[in-house]
């Protein structure tokens, strides 16, 4: 097979760069356009300036489909107003970052359905799809840190979890919230019980432990918020989720530990320690490293994970790779920061 060929919407953004930053050494990659508007014949250096060196591209306003695959780094919303204006070719594959296509009611394109794309929850399909949802970064951590015990209904009618993101998450635009001098030794709680995250949580964790999402008449995002109580905070710190969520269990620590070392055992990004974890194992790294503590009757769960790499541009190459025949991690042999 000859290399991919790759176009890129939204890539002056955060998810953009980190999409850019890993297919220009990937091995089976040829980046055929970067669209960006607003910085049409610019170099790509003079954005992504850690890029400098690396490439001689340049940012294009052109969009077209003599590609093989699409890839939508475009806000919330943006990417089916991109899709309704801008027509695919039924030929080229779409990998779409935004939430726009994530959700059972909202997944239909040109006749196919897009696939949620969570490799460790749907590797088979997102094989053999045409249109893959790339997980929100939250949603990516907790459905991971929750999934082995879905998995064997084992979830109970309330999971807690406190969640905190780096200001990355909140994308690159500038806001009140993510302005160095207040993020900066600074701690706060943001959309608690009702982070729209939640919705694609409950739908994969009901896809593995059927009727774990509450039925009834109210929003998905009320029903959900019904059973996982979510706490998310905002960090003091550029990039990374760390999660700390508790369950009431009845399994032993060596079974709890059994049970996630044997969910996980084929899939390459998503680890089990049974040392305990902390963030800087995973920035800048595709991976996931959980690890278990049994407190009395409490199952607690800690997960570590990029939220800009498994999180969203990580997680949307290793999807990419599946797509294609790829070996999984081409491409992704990144290394954490170390200290």
């Amino acid at each position: 097979m000859g290399k991919i060929k790759v176009g890129i919407v939204g890539s002056a953004g955060y998810t953009g760069g980190e999409l850019l930053r890993i297919l220009i050494f990937h091995p089976n990659v040829d980046i055929v356009f970067a669209n960006s508007a607003s910085n049409a014949g610019n170099k790509l250096s003079d954005v992504h300036n850690d890029l400098f060196g690396d490439t001689d591209l340049t940012f294009s306003s052109d969009f077209h489909s003599n590609i093989d695959v699409l890839f939508l780094c475009v806000g919330h919303g943006d990417a089916k107003k991109f899709l309704d204006a801008n027509p695919v070719d039924s030929k080229v594959k779409i990998i779409d970052l935004s939430q726009d296509y994530r959700l059972r009611a909202n997944t239909e394109y040109q006749g196919n359905n897009f696939v949620y794309g969570l490799p460790e929850l749907n590797r088979e399909k997102i094989i053999a799809a045409q249109y893959i949802a790339n997980p929100g970064c939250f949603a990516t951590n907790i459905q991971l840190a929750l999934l082995p015990l879905a998995s064997q209904g084992l979830l109970p009618s309330q999971i807690h979890v406190n969640a905190t993101t780096g200001s990355t998450g909140a994308g690159q635009k500038p806001s009140a919230t993510t302005h160095f001098s207040w993020r900066n030794n600074n701690l706060s709680a943001y959309k608690s019980f009702d982070h729209q995250h939640l919705q694609e949580i409950s739908e994969s964790l009901d896809q593995l432990q059927n009727g774990f999402l509450p039925a009834g008449e109210g929003s998905l995002l009320a029903r959900a918020a019904e059973k996982i109580n979510f706490i998310p905070q905002r960090g003091d710190f550029a990039r990374g989720i760390f999660s700390a969520i508790y369950v009431d269990s009845d399994l032993t620590e060596e079974e709890a530990y059994d049970l996630y070392e044997s969910y996980y055992a084929s899939h390459p990004f998503t680890h089990v320690s049974k040392a305990n974890i902390d963030l800087k194992q995973v920035v800048n790294t595709n991976k996931s490293i959980i690890h278990l503590e049994k407190h009395g009757s409490k199952l607690l769960i800690l997960n570590a994970t990029d939220n800009l790499l498994k999180g969203a541009s990580g997680q949307a190459v290793q999807n990419m790779n599946l797509m294609f025949g790829l070996e999984e991690r081409a491409g992704l042999n990144l290394k954490s920061v170390g200290f």
